[in-house]
């Protein structure tokens, strides 16, 4: 099953009046809530998430800088949004579902399987000439609840001892992987044994994801092989989440690690590698 929607799909479903969730995850570093931008133009019917407060739980301590929500208040944020039981949901944003992903892994972990990323994100519904409303969408409350469990995670533990028995993988830009520059975490470098797999090398120049096949091929080439176990990491658990969904588009299933470099960089007891190499 493809776990991605198109933009004249999704523009037909709305079209039509078929019930249909959208989710406007957008976040970056540096603009880390999305609501301004939400309020200025977002796609019609489409309801604003908070990475920072709602993808993400900032009392727990010593996980990384997004902790994973708990399931209480995940719950809470899904019926916010509006989502029912069985309700289509498709999540987008404006950096080609970097951010949006994070919102599709989680929903998707909670056991909400009808979950979909635009392809492009509103960057491509505005390339293909459909229009953007203006303010706050704000839905009737959902009955959906998380039950946490549906799909694969790691912590720091088995992250270190990953690479023995799978391939981990580095979401991260090369340079970030490599050490040679560090703009946000303590430290530089990866997890021993990680290899480097930046989530943006999953996208064509229009920032949709490349076919099934050719992303088969790339991860073949980093070593993932047909029942080999993998795991993503990144910085904080975000960039990670659509390197996952970029394995799911390849047929490949794969966990995440929440706590990411984020984590790993913090805990002094962890070693550090540099370099182009795993080791």
């Amino acid at each position: 099953m493809s776990i991605l929607i198109s933009v004249r799909e999704l523009a037909a479903r709305i079209e039509s009046g078929m019930r249909t969730v959208v989710l406007d995850a957008r976040w970056t570093l540096a603009e880390p809530h999305g609501l301004d931008a939400y309020r200025a133009g977002h796609i019609p019917t489409a309801v604003s998430v908070d990475l920072e407060d709602e993808l993400s739980d900032h009392d727990a301590i010593g996980l990384g800088r997004h902790p994973l929500p708990t399931e209480e208040a995940f719950t809470a944020a899904m019926r916010r949004w509006g989502i029912r039981t069985g309700d289509l949901v498709v999540v987008t944003d404006t950096t080609s579902n970097q951010a949006a992903a994070r919102a599709w892994w989680l929903l998707r972990h909670a056991g909400h399987d009808a979950v979909l990323l635009l392809d492009g994100g509103i960057d491509a519904w505005v390339a293909d000439g459909y229009p953007l409303e203006t303010g706050v969408n704000v839905p009737e409350p959902g009955d959906a609840t998380a039950r946490f469990g549906a799909m694969p995670v790691i912590d720091i533990d088995e992250a270190a001892a990953f690479s023995e028995h799978g391939v981990l993988l580095d979401a991260r830009a090369g340079e970030r992987y490599r050490g040679e520059v560090e703009p946000v975490d303590p430290k530089a470098g990866h997890v021993p044994g990680a290899t480097s797999a930046p989530s943006v090398d999953a996208l064509d120049a229009d920032g949709r994801f490349l076919p099934a096949d050719v992303l088969a091929a790339r991860y073949a080439a980093l070593g993932v092989a047909q029942g080999t176990p993998v795991a993503a990491y990144c910085g904080s658990g975000v960039a990670a989440s659509h390197l996952v969904a970029a394995l799911a588009v390849a047929g490949i299933d794969a966990a995440l690690f929440p706590g990411s470099w984020s984590q790993w960089s913090n805990d002094d007891t962890r070693e550090v590698a540099t370099g182009p190499e795993p080791r």
